[in-house]
């Protein structure tokens, strides 16, 4: 009897201990889970993000330098927002660093600056936050950071990423076509060389991490990037896989600056309860040969002809977007994709088959101005850009380089440099 009570005890207690052991191995996979921006309800529109830069989204700016976060609201409420600032691992999970120690200052406040659109059909509120300003002096340290956006009632409205960086590397960039012959139209590759002339980087493969984004897009960046070898004070990276990026197509554009009249790539306009505007059909491209199209790398600008200030003069339209079906498209989940929303592919951007016309449709509400957009399909969480639109490899495409450093014994991944390139001199 007592062998049966001990035997059971001892089951107990094992079974005890094998629980504790999934949850110290659970917990920091929930808790420390990689980040996501979260995009905003349909009343918050034209999230304009940038630093010192023309560039409208994902600032990477020099430690010390500003950041602008812009956005209309056009619920004509005019609601205070607050914002609080989050600093993150070069994988974005949460970093351990308090906030003390990545601000100088403190977040947390409501954004004071804003006024009331003039002159315009869609009534709206525009908001503006300056970083660094009177409460948030200083971000301290360079890395991974998110501002989130929450309301009144301490509700998040929307987050997004940006980067700060130390320029204590320099960082060579070059675009190259793929080596894979099967790839070799329809693929660009990244050959990175770190220079680390006065920093003694220790422990590279370990210590260093490089992250490669095209066209601002944080959605298709690689990362986890380790050095290949090194030559004296250089780090080397000539991978062909690992750095090479489905090249795509040049971005189809659109300019409705002028609010009264039909511009580039818009067929007509009508006049409702606010402006419409409805661009030419597009086609889709993956069988037509390269041809070479200035655009902005999937950008937009927000423009009007008779304004002093867009950000409070531009108007709203209504964008009605258009692309021919066919056999291959049929059933497809198809997106309009592109820097104003963020790169999302969600219901919103999602297009409709209109079997009467055998075309697919969406309609947009966007302010006034020149914008870059694609269709991509998407599947199972994954996206296709080249699906409709094609890959070529002599498309212009931007990609910055960004280098992560954790030294042995640090707490947090710095930036400690970034290199820029672009394939328009793409080589073999």
């Amino acid at each position: 009897m007592d062998f049966v009570y001990l035997y059971k005890q001892n089951n107990n207690k094992m079974l005890i201990k094998f629980k504790q052991i999934i949850l110290f191995v659970l917990i920091p996979l929930i808790s420390f889970s990689q980040v996501e921006e979260v995009n905003p309800p349909d009343y918050i529109k034209t999230i304009n993000f940038k630093g010192n830069t023309p560039e409208t989204q994902l600032p990477i700016l020099k430690l010390g330098e500003y950041v602008i976060l812009e956005f209309d609201a056009l619920n004509g409420e005019e609601e205070d927002y607050y914002y609080k600032i989050e600093h993150f691992n070069y994988d974005w999970t949460p970093s351990v660093l308090i906030r003390s120690e990545f601000m100088d200052g403190f977040d947390n406040q409501r954004i004071r600056t804003y006024e009331n659109s003039f002159n315009t059909y869609q009534i709206y509120s525009h908001y503006k936050l300056t970083i660094p300003n009177q409460f948030t002096k200083r971000l301290n340290v360079s890395g991974n950071y998110m501002i989130s956006v929450y309301n009144n009632d301490d509700n998040l409205v929307f987050s997004r990423k940006f980067m700060i960086y130390e320029d204590k590397v320099n960082v060579g960039v070059n675009i190259k076509r793929a080596r894979d012959v099967q790839f070799i139209e329809e693929k660009q590759r990244v050959e990175i060389v770190i220079a680390s002339n006065n920093m003694q980087l220790n422990n590279p493969s370990q210590t260093v991490n490089a992250v490669i984004v095209q066209n601002n897009n944080l959605k298709t960046a690689i990362s986890n990037i380790k050095p290949q070898y090194t030559i004296g004070n250089q780090l080397i990276y000539k991978y062909d896989h690992e750095t090479s990026f489905w090249a795509g197509n040049e971005y189809f554009y659109f300019e409705n600056k002028d609010i009264r009249a039909a511009n580039t790539g818009i067929q007509f306009i009508e006049l409702k309860d606010l402006y419409h505007n409805y661009l030419y059909t597009n086609v889709e491209r993956i069988n037509s040969p390269y041809t070479y199209n200035p655009d902005i790398n999937g950008n937009y600008v927000i423009l009007n002809i008779d304004a002093e200030d867009p950000s409070i003069e531009a108007d709203y339209v209504w964008v009605h977007f258009s692309l021919l079906a066919n056999e291959a498209l049929k059933d497809k989940n198809i997106h309009v994709y592109g820097n104003f929303n963020n790169y999302t592919t969600d219901d919103s951007t999602k297009m409709h088959f209109n079997a009467e016309k055998n075309i697919y449709q969406n309609t947009m509400l966007l302010k006034q101005g020149f914008y870059n957009y694609k269709f991509v399909v998407t599947n199972n969480n994954t996206i296709d850009e080249g699906f409709i639109g094609g890959n070529f490899y002599q498309t212009e495409n931007n990609y910055k380089v960004l280098v992560y450093y954790r030294d042995l014994g640090s707490r947090y991944d710095k930036i400690i440099g970034i290199g820029e390139g672009n394939s328009v001199n793409i080589s073999n």
